[in-house]
């Protein structure tokens, strides 16, 4: 068996050109979706995801601010510029690239954004809401391998789905959605003893723990669908994901590359949120 790949760059660019036409309809009734992002320092692959965020913003027709600030700068003052962000009327989304500076508790700044312009949906009322199935943004990354799955029609009902990794970005708000399909899940993690034993069980297996090769193939039932979340570099430098694609998409009846897969999703549900909160706005 040799699986079909789930190509995170085409549904991308799907849904994208769908926020683009939504995006021209709402200008056309005088309202820009807007989100601010905001840089602390000179982090490289930081800069690199800023900027194809911003670069992704405009491309729909979002009004986007991107704000550089220095690795120096205390937390009262980033604190002191998203509670003025969060009264920008022209604003509404508001993304604080992470990792921060030492100097700055970055939970104490995802806090104090506002719930309703959380597009990133890391602070703990949307976390809340997808907890209890109530309406909220879900995280970006995980909002986008559900949509993959529902882009080859997979029916979670019923299914075995198990999750490795356990981030609060990933792991632990991508059981929840699995689980609100109907799934069974199982979240698996570093003190998990017998990962094999349980990935072997497995219709869906999302591998999230930024580790090289953590699912190999004979750790895959054949057929399941496996989801590659993982973002690492081999010993020649390029990138790859959590799982060991050559060996996986010969057991597995879907899987996602890397680079190619989640990684674009993960942007283009940011610009969906955003999209959702301007909505709301108008609505």
């Amino acid at each position: 068996m040799t699986a079909q790949l789930i190509d995170g760059n085409r549904l991308s660019q799907t849904l994208r050109a769908e926020v683009a036409r939504t995006t021209e309809s709402l200008r056309a009734q005088g309202l820009q979706p807007g989100l601010a992002v905001l840089l602390v320092g000179e982090d490289p692959a930081s800069q690199v995801y800023v900027r194809n965020k911003v670069k992704a913003c405009e491309d729909v027709g979002f009004f986007s601010v991107l704000e550089r600030l220095p690795a120096n700068l205390s937390e009262a003052d980033l604190l002191a510029r998203v509670a003025a962000l969060n009264h920008d009327p022209r604003i509404h989304g508001i993304l604080v690239q992470l990792p921060l500076p030492p100097q700055i508790n970055a939970q104490r700044v995802i806090e104090s954004i506002a719930p309703e312009k959380d597009v990133d949906g890391f602070h703990v009322a949307n976390a809340g809401a997808l907890l209890t199935g109530l309406p909220g943004y879900w995280p970006c990354t995980p909002h986008g391998c559900m949509k993959m799955l529902e882009s080859i029609g997979y029916n979670l009902r019923g299914k075995h789905a198990v999750v490795i990794g356990r981030s609060n970005i990933v792991g632990k708000p991508m059981a929840l959605m699995l689980l609100q399909q109907n799934a069974t899940v199982t979240i698996c993690h570093s003190a998990t003893a017998n990962l094999r034993e349980l990935t072997l069980q497995a219709d869906v297996v999302v591998a999230a723990v930024g580790k090289r090769r953590v699912l190999t193939a004979d750790m895959v039932k054949p057929g399941a669908v496996v989801i590659d979340v993982g973002m690492n570099r081999d010993e020649a430098g390029k990138l790859c994901g959590d799982v060991d694609f050559a060996g996986v998409s010969q057991v597995a009846s879907y899987i996602t590359p890397v680079p190619g897969g989640v990684g674009p999703m993960t942007i283009t549900m940011l610009l969906v949120n955003t999209l959702a909160s301007a909505q709301r706005t108008h609505s």
